[in-house]
């Protein structure tokens, strides 16, 4: 995991109460916490490959969690997934794992016990972070190669650049202040300053719009950057409509 990041969950729930609340309560144990509403803005969000972990219901409208699962799973995304369900079968709970789930709760569910879990499935995978795919449409940022591509075609970008993309994508959907990017990326360099920030965000948008990737990487006036789609775009505001 990136230094000074917190852990990133995606919380999928079709009840505005439940995510708020899991919202709330991961938030105030130090992780950001992103919500979907119904599975296929859960998916379109999952397969960016930029959460640590995935609180997936099983009752969602338009596809099931069993299906985002599959999908994700098909589509090469291993993100740890913890299906939280009404469902208490051992069927019910069978067939999650077997479609790829690392774990289950079973609804009522003890708030303690879901971090406990979700803190376990973090330090289970940390190593696998460091070589996870990231994909904004056709970008893709790959951090085991350290390669980055925009529809098949190689980007080529300094390490300095890449870092920021690294930070940005990794936060799809999420704005990213100019000092999280300064910690994230120069770490304790004292020389660093908002305006290098500044300076190396504009080129690596130079060399994405060079490619055809034009608004992928956005400036959020007065408050940072923003790596998103249109897609993800709509995928998130969906949730924050219900």
């Amino acid at each position: 995991m990136l230094w000074g990041v917190r852990p990133r969950v995606l919380v999928v729930d079709d009840e505005v109460g439940v995510r708020r609340a899991l919202e709330r309560g991961l938030s105030a144990e130090g992780m950001e916490v992103v919500t979907a509403a119904d599975g296929p803005n859960a998916l379109r969000v999952a397969l960016t490959g930029a959460f640590d972990v995935v609180l997936l219901d099983i009752m969602l409208p338009g596809l099931s969690g069993y299906r985002v699962l599959q999908r994700m799973r098909a589509e090469g995304v291993r993100t740890p997934v913890l299906m939280v369900s009404a469902k208490d079968g051992e069927v019910d709970q069978a067939d999650g794992l077997d479609l790829g789930a690392d774990g289950y709760l079973v609804k009522p569910f003890s708030f303690v016990v879901l971090v406990a879990q979700v803190r376990a499935l973090l330090r289970r995978n940390s190593v696998d972070l460091a070589r996870r795919r990231l994909k904004l449409g056709e970008l893709v940022v790959d951090r085991a190669a350290r390669e980055v591509s925009w529809a098949g075609e190689p980007v080529s970008l300094s390490p300095r650049e890449y870092a920021v993309l690294d930070v940005l994508a990794g936060r799809a959907g999420s704005v990213v202040t100019k000092d999280e990017l300064l910690r994230t990326v120069w770490g304790d360099e004292l020389a660093a300053t908002r305006n290098a920030v500044e300076v190396y965000v504009g080129y690596l948008r130079r060399k994405l719009e060079a490619m055809g990737a034009d608004e992928v990487v956005r400036t959020v006036r007065g408050h940072g950057y923003l790596a998103s789609t249109p897609d993800l775009d709509a995928a998130l505001g969906s949730a924050r409509r219900r």
